[in-house]
């Protein structure tokens, strides 16, 4: 092998190519993360009584904060994880993170009130920062022209972990009897998920010139704000996970009032939420693979149409079957939003920016990742749950407008 070839072309004589083994170890961790994260949510209002909350009010006021704390704290966090992930490695920062989560949530199965499960939620989003390092580290390793499919099998592991976890983590409860062992055993397969990182992710990483002055956190926001085309893409990123999470509250609310009270509700709310996800699954590479080729914008504003389009018929109770299918049809297009978006941001972004750049994104996910259950919820109990659907397809909209007006195009191969 030539040394003085240019990386790139050393990594293509690879056999097999780094950037192959980074992406699909990468791909793993996801998945891994992703089961774990997805085991405990729904466990936890049913853990709240072992912790002391018992009356319902308390136990929705609680389980609401508790979801929310960790987004909370990792909207300042993650930048300055993706700074230090900038000055000394991703990989690195992909490590700290997942052992962090791995020790953080394996103590939730031993906490003995809800402050103390508090205080692990948010220590838990203190290390957050696993997300943006795993995108950069493979957004910095793959050959731009991949770039979109490479984020896209990315963002299908976390889908397909996402709808694992529930089932694996209600079938550990209902079949030992204990609320605490789904928190042991999701902190070991985090644990599984840090060993993954740090046996099999290769990472080529060149330390910052010490002679140059190292970028601080308020110049990193600098750089982000004063390019023009990172910021119609944050905020593209930002509205699309305000819009997606402001319906999570009321799917299963929505399909009790269309179907009224019946023993199996449960069952067919849990339908209606993993119709979107299985969507995603199927239709998530497949986007990304083409906007490769078709574009990033292009594909972008294919996305956010498809998804306002089959938002906004939500809004009328045509049935609880068209409903289901209506959340299939968002599933196709609106999962690829964040890898397209995340893309973008790869080749809008320097190399040696990635890790700032791809923290702040980070934050404006966070942000729409809290705001937005929080204004479905106050949407629902106000004017109705039907009104949170249309708010939601006008979001969707009004996202739609903003990439056709502010998005640059890029990353079209020919």
């Amino acid at each position: 092998m030539n040394d003085s070839a240019p990386p790139a072309a050393r990594d293509a004589l690879d056999d097999p190519p780094r950037w192959r083994v980074t992406l699909w170890s990468m791909v793993a961790v996801q998945f891994i993360m992703s089961v774990a994260f997805s085991i405990v949510g729904p466990i936890m209002p049913l853990y709240l009584p072992e912790l002391g909350v018992v009356s319902p009010a308390a136990i929705n006021m609680w389980a609401g904060v508790l979801a929310s704390a960790t987004s909370c704290v990792a909207i300042f966090t993650s930048p300055l994880w993706g700074g230090l992930a900038d000055r000394y490695g991703r990989k690195l920062m992909v490590l700290r993170s997942t052992l962090g989560i791995a020790i953080f949530t394996f103590l939730m199965g031993i906490v003995q009130g809800p402050w103390q499960m508090l205080g692990l939620r948010a220590g838990m989003g203190a290390l957050a920062g696993f997300s943006s390092a795993s995108v950069v580290m493979v957004a910095s390793s793959v050959p731009e022209r991949q770039m979109g499919y490479s984020l896209g099998w990315m963002s299908t592991g976390q889908l397909v972990g996402s709808l694992v976890g529930p089932l694996v983590g209600g079938a550990l409860a209902d079949l030992t009897g204990s609320y605490r062992l789904p928190f042991y055993f999701a902190g070991v397969i985090c644990f599984g998920g840090f060993l993954v990182t740090l046996f099999c992710v290769p990472e080529r990483f060149t330390p910052p010139d010490v002679s140059k002055a190292k970028p601080s956190l308020i110049s990193g926001f600098r750089m982000v704000v004063s390019s023009g085309g990172l910021m119609a893409v944050i905020m593209v990123m930002m509205m699309g996970q305000f819009a997606t999470q402001a319906v999570l509250p009321v799917v299963t609310l929505y399909v009790r009032e269309m179907l009224g009270d019946r023993p199996d509700i449960a069952t067919l709310g849990g339908l209606a939420f993993s119709a979107t996800g299985l969507a995603g699954v199927l239709a998530v590479p497949f986007l990304g693979r083409r906007s490769d080729r078709i574009g990033y914008r292009r594909t972008l504003l294919i996305c956010l149409f498809g998804a306002a389009l089959f938002t906004l018929p939500m809004a009328l109770p045509l049935g609880y079957w068209a409903f289901v299918l209506e959340r299939f049809g968002l599933g196709l297009f609106v999962g690829a939003v964040l890898p397209v978006s995340n893309a973008m941001v790869g080749r809008l972004t320097d190399p040696a920016q990635r890790g700032m750049a791809y923290g702040v994104i980070s934050s404006a996910y966070f942000i729409g990742n809290t705001a937005g259950p929080v204004t479905g919820g106050a949407i629902a109990a106000t004017v109705g749950i039907n009104w949170v659907f249309a708010v939601t397809g006008a979001l969707l909209v009004a996202n739609f407008v903003w990439v056709w007006a502010k998005v640059p195009e890029v990353g079209r191969d020919g």
